[in-house]
Parts: C-alpha cells; sequence; structure tokens
C-alpha cells in the first residue's frame, strides 16, 4: 500500500499534525479495549511531539478531544544507544525528560531498553520477552502487534537501528537484535522488521534538507531496502503515515501529498 504523506509548513506544524495522529491512534485503542502500545523514536524531531503529548489536553482540532489514558498505555523504544540512561545521548534519557518526567505514566509501563548492558544480547532477548508479554502476545510464539511505531529517517535512510548493510536487516524471527553499526563505530539495540510490519499503524516523523532525497529514493525509487532500511517499513506495512516537513519533501515529484496549514 502506498503510504500517506502529509506535507507540513515547518516542525510546528509537523508536531502539530503528528500529535493528531498520535491521540487518534491512542483512542482507538481505548475504544477497542485494548491497552495502548506505542514504540517511540529517539533523535531531535521527535522531542516537541513528545512535550504536547505530556500536556492534559491539546489546541489541534483534528485530535480526539479526550486525554490520553496513560494508565492504559504500553511504552516501548524502537532502538537504544550503548549508554546509560542519564547519557546525553540515551533515547530513553531524551524521551524521560520531554514526557515520562511530565505526564503520569506509571513506571511500570514504560520498557526502556537496557542499552548500558554488558551483555547486549541477552539484553535484547529480555527486551523481547517484554514486547511479547506486554504487546498483546498471547504466547511466546506469537507476534505481538503494536498499535503504533513512532519513526524516523536518516540521511542514510536508515530507521530505528536498521542501518544499510546490517546483520539487523536480515532478522525475520527475533523482535530485538543487537546490531553493529560500522558506519558509526559502535553498537546498537533495535526492534526489528517483524515488530515495525506487523504494527496497527506506523508513523515517519522525517524533517530538513538532507532527507529530501533519501525519501525520495525511499518512496518513489526502485526497491533496494538493503541500502534504504526505512523502504521496506514505508512499502509492505499495513497503515504507513508520513508526516515531514517542506524541506524533507522537496525531491518528491510522482507521489501525491497532503499540505497541512501552518
Amino acid at each position: 500500500m502506498s503510504p500517506t504523506i502529509i506535507v507540513c509548513a515547518d516542525l510546528n506544524a509537523l508536531t502539530r499534525r503528528a500529535e493528531a495522529i498520535v491521540r487518534q491512534s491512542a483512542a482507538d485503542a481505548q475504544a477497542a479495549g485494548r491497552r495502548w502500545s506505542v514504540a517511540l523514536a529517539g533523535g531531535s524531531t521527535p522531542r516537541g511531539l513528545y512535550r504536547r503529548l505530556a500536556e492534559p489536553t491539546t489546541t489541534v482540532d483534528t485530535a480526539p478531544p479526550s486525554t490520553i489514558d496513560w494508565t492504559r498505555a504500553e511504552i516501548f523504544f524502537g532502538d537504544e544507544r550503548t549508554v546509560p540512561p542519564d547519557h546525553a545521548d540515551s533515547n530513553y534519557g531524551m524521551v524521560r525528560d520531554a514526557l515520562l518526567s511530565r505526564a503520569p505514566i506509571p513506571a511500570a509501563s514504560v520498557h526502556r531498553m537496557q542499552g548500558e548492558a554488558s551483555d547486549l544480547d541477552a539484553a535484547a532477548r529480555v527486551y523481547e520477552g517484554l514486547v511479547r508479554q506486554r504487546a498483546g502476545a498471547p504466547g511466546p510464539d506469537t507476534m505481538p502487534v503494536l498499535d503504533l511505531a513512532i519513526l524516523g529517517m536518516g540521511a542514510d535512510g536508515h530507521t530505528a537501528s536498521l542501518f544499510p548493510g546490517t546483520t539487523a536487516l536480515d532478522e525475520t524471527s527475533r523482535l530485538c537484535v543487537p546490531v553493529e553499526v560500522p558506519q558509526l563505530r559502535t553498537r546498537r539495540l533495535t526492534l526489528t522488521y517483524p515488530v515495525f510490519l506487523r504494527a496497527r499503524a506506523v508513523l515517519f516523523l522525517i524533517a530538513g534538507a538532507d532527507k529530501a532525497q533519501p525519501l525520495r529514493a525511499v518512496v518513489e525509487g526502485p526497491e533496494r531496502p538493503r541500502e534504504l532500511p526505512s523502504q521496506l517499513i514505508v512499502r509492505r506495512a499495513a497503515s504507513v503515515s508520513i508526516v515531514c516537513d517542506q524541506a524533507a519533501a522537496g525531491g518528491l515529484e510522482h507521489t501525491a501529498t497532503t499540505k497541512e496549514e501552518p
């Protein structure tokens, strides 16, 4: 299925539109009588979104009027750097500062990856167990289904810590793995394609002129998922929304988009 691409005037407009999508996902889960499960992205682009989600009410016209019931949420992370949670590079640390410390989210509902662990493979297996247990999978061999996965995209086409050419791209059964990222000379923990492809909805937040050409390649170019890991999710997940700013959308030529007013 083709993704829904929403082009916003700037980062503030992108943040407001993304807020509406996230709040709708939470409302849909609540209406269906299930706990809302969401995987959060790191990086700078979603920071403003998390701050807005921490507010009890919203000024977004298209968002559901109800407040997110954080007591019925399960918060996961798409990936993590190999640093402790209080490190400046920690995805969890960013989310804690922008959202977790501001919203009434029970600590037991927040599931961070142990990026500081000495045994990353063991940490990945523990996290897979958490995802299976807390995201609605009834048995150890059943694939969990997240309500929403929030993702970004790097200028190299990576998403989460699924980087071009890395071993994590080949994973079809494990839900969380450690991965060597030679281009950054580091290791990461990341959720894998099976999790993102099974999510009820995927929301990409993409901003900046450096994303224009990779976004065009992901959406309009030939299939090259090993070179552009975001592409496989964009093209194969059941429901994908790409909310981007005008700079990131500047390379698109043949794709229908919706322009969001400032």
